[in-house]
């Protein structure tokens, strides 16, 4: 296990005035389980370190040249060969899309205002992260709330989003022994509410001339001058001097202008037993159990809750003690909350690595038309055939209908629904996180969106499978299928690749038409009476299942020739002449009472092409006849399909095979079996998953092609 925590740049990692990054890393570091798996990168110009497990990132400065982006590079460098299973990033979201390619598990730490740092201001950013990180913590429930604003809410209930506060060690505090001290730390500017503790304390020492005051900070900037005999400016202090001082500090004051992210000096003050008075804003008050919070923010306010304190000797020594007693914010107990998330990566690393090497159970995306808006008319499409075929190889399968959703949510200000629908399909990739996405003919799922997910979840393997037919007389479909190969782990299509003169960089396979035992039900082959004897059926000019007037079809004069030379036989055609298309239930009770199924596709032959239709007849034991030129014939032997060279030899085939029930059921049973075993939707499923993760197992159509 190997864990790398990247520091802002300049982050001073160093006992000499180390920053709250720092501290926070170095003290949680030093408690953590994982203590020897972490290495801290940083860039300070101090010798002596906090930590030995710390590499310094030294640069040669450039002109014109960001410093910062040249920090950032050098880690991926230093990293690229072996990177670590983890990269934690310190305030610093502008480090992670560089670092994504290094493709570890990236948490992403927020020490400020999200909204407030390059990388993370705008709504798109915010989401990118989001979709991108492994994790992402926040300091404070605020600085989430923060980082949310105006993102959609299933943003808000991600997994991802944690709240981790900073630490500091617990000290046992004799709390008789406090001094009458009241405290301030911080810039002593009007941000942190400086002049309004100034013009306070001066009015609380010239009253109470017993009490004390002691001012720790500086700031260049703004002169805002405060003088009194009993009040001590002691300008920048170290982070030990700091503690030592609230060690006999009775009151501790934080009454900041703006918003907090969280607030470390309240934090220190309350582990050390100070009463803390805070105003209420940003994440200051997350920062203590027992305290007093300023709702009025001004110094006539703050006055008056040191005087109750100072007046009330009883109540001040109760918040002293229940701010020591109640303070739990120690740097043991974070450091577990980092352990534990850790573990939960880590786990996540061990099942992805299984995952790989094995790939029994993976969790899969698949994007398709499975026609739910038209109620069961295509319920054995293609679709569903290889859905079934993951299922049954016992994967974790999601269903995301592309076409239905489009359907669903048209509307006046996005005519074809698309903008929902990739919205939607992100919404639910960032639910899911699938191991692999299948896209099926997912044509409105928009270029933008894949190369987003590729960039946000760069181990999440991309497939494609495409059903059409792509010679030069289909060059529309053609560029449909090119428009995504390069984001494709693998693509698959029905159509011979060789033939498509593809650059040989994409994995293109060929994929046969799989059948599916729960649709192709039917073994024609055992039935020897049929009201027809030639079956055929196309969907030309198909528009919601009706025939569109004016449309032809090459294939109906081929057909109505070949009823010419056949005038004996009985065709039962669908989809020509007038016939309307025939589907579902219908078309299985059209396919059982034929004997001979025709396979005939549009144009002509292409080397493996086929319609489902293939499949459907085949699988159903009828005896299937197909244009030797396709090239299918590659796949089977003589007396397991039919095929003609022209339209001659098949009206003789038709005749012979139609008076013969004894050779038509045993060359249509022998071909049903020889699909069923080679060419079912569960082996068809394995191998989309088995080449888009690169294994090497050959499958049947492989080793003849």
């Amino acid at each position: 296990m190997k864990i790398s925590i990247l520091l802002p740049y300049k982050e001073n990692f160093s006992p000499t005035y180390p920053g709250a990054v720092s501290l926070f890393v170095n003290a949680t570091n030093k408690l953590s389980k994982f203590k020897k798996n972490i290495t801290v990168y940083g860039s300070t110009s101090h010798k002596k370190k906090l930590s030995t497990n710390y590499i310094n990132i030294n640069l040669t400065k450039k002109f014109l040249s960001s410093q910062s982006k040249e920090y950032v590079n050098k880690f991926f460098e230093i990293n690229k060969d072996n990177p670590p299973d983890i990269i934690e990033i310190h305030n610093r979201p502008i480090y992670v899309n560089k670092l994504i390619e290094l493709k570890s598990k990236i948490v992403l730490y927020f020490h400020n205002d999200p909204i407030s740092m390059i990388g993370s201001k705008t709504v798109q950013e915010r989401m990118d992260l989001l979709n991108i990180c492994s994790k992402i913590i926040f300091n404070s429930e605020w600085s989430k709330k923060q980082y949310l604003k105006d993102l959609k809410s299933f943003f808000h209930k991600s997994k991802k989003l944690e709240v981790i506060h900073q630490s500091i060690t617990k000290k046992k505090i004799d709390i008789s022994k406090k001094e009458k001290l009241i405290s301030f730390v911080g810039k002593l500017n009007s941000a942190k509410g400086y002049d309004i503790f100034g013009e306070a304390i001066i009015r609380i020492l010239n009253k109470y001339p017993t009490w004390k005051s002691t001012v720790i900070g500086d700031e260049p900037r703004e002169k805002l001058i405060f003088n009194h005999k009993n009040l001590k400016i002691l300008g920048f202090q170290n982070h030990q001097k700091v503690l030592n001082n609230f060690d006999k500090t009775s009151i501790a004051v934080a009454c900041s202008r703006w918003e907090e992210p969280f607030g470390r000096t309240s934090l220190e003050a309350a582990s050390r037993g100070c009463a803390v008075i805070i105003s209420n804003r940003g994440g200051l008050p997350e920062t203590i159990t027992n305290g007093i919070i300023l709702r009025n923010l001004n110094s006539k306010s703050l006055f008056l809750e040191i005087e109750k304190l100072i007046k009330n000797e009883t109540k001040l020594q109760y918040l002293q003690k229940q701010s020591l007693k109640n303070f739990y914010l120690t740097d043991k107990y974070i450091s577990n909350k980092i352990d534990n998330y850790r573990d939960n990566l880590i786990s996540s690393l061990k099942i992805n690595l299984i995952r790989s090497n094995n790939l029994d159970k993976i969790k899969i995306l698949h994007v398709t038309n499975f026609n739910e808006r038209h109620n069961g008319r295509l319920f054995y499409n293609t679709g569903k055939r290889i859905n079934n075929g993951f299922i049954r190889l016992n994967h974790s399968v999601l269903e995301f209908s592309d076409r239905d959703i489009v359907s669903y949510y048209r509307n006046l200000n996005d005519l074809n629904g698309s903008k929902k629908l990739n919205n939607k399909l992100l919404e639910v990739i960032s639910n899911y996180v699938p191991d692999i996405i299948i896209l099926g003919h997912a044509d409105l799922i928009k270029i933008e969106t894949l190369k987003y997910i590729k960039k946000s979840y760069p181990n999440i393997k991309m497939a494609q499978w495409f059903l059409d037919r792509m010679d030069s007389n289909w060059i529309k479909n053609k560029k449909r299928f090119l428009d995504k190969i390069e984001l494709m782990d693998a693509s698959f299509c029905t159509t011979d690749p060789k033939s498509l003169n593809i650059n040989k960089k994409h994995k293109i396979y060929y994929l046969p038409n799989p059948v599916d035992e729960s649709f192709e039900t039917l073994k024609n082959y055992q039935s020897k009476f049929f009201n027809n004897d030639v079956f055929f059926a196309m969907s030309h000019g198909v528009h919601r299942g009706i025939l569109k007037k004016g449309k032809f079809d090459e294939r109906e004069n081929f057909i109505n020739k070949l009823i010419k030379l056949t005038p004996d036989i009985r065709f039962d055609l669908y989809g020509m002449n007038g016939i309307q298309p025939i589907w579902a239930d219908n078309y299985l009770y059209a396919i059982s009472q034929s004997k001979i199924g025709l396979n005939l596709s549009q144009g002509k032959a292409a080397k493996y092409y086929s319609s489902d239709r293939f499949s459907q007849l085949i699988g159903n034991g009828l005896l299937v006849m197909i244009d030797e030129k396709t090239k299918i014939g590659n796949f089977f032997n003589k007396d397991e399909i039919i095929l003609y060279k022209n339209i001659s030899d098949l009206s003789e085939k038709i005749i012979k095979y139609s008076n013969d029930n004894k050779l038509r059921s045993l060359v249509a049973k022998k071909g049903r079996d020889k699909y069923f075993k080679y060419f079912n939707s569960t082996i068809i499923a394995d191998f989309i998953i088995n080449k888009t993760f690169e294994t090497n197992r050959k499958y049947y159509w492989e080793k003849i092609n």
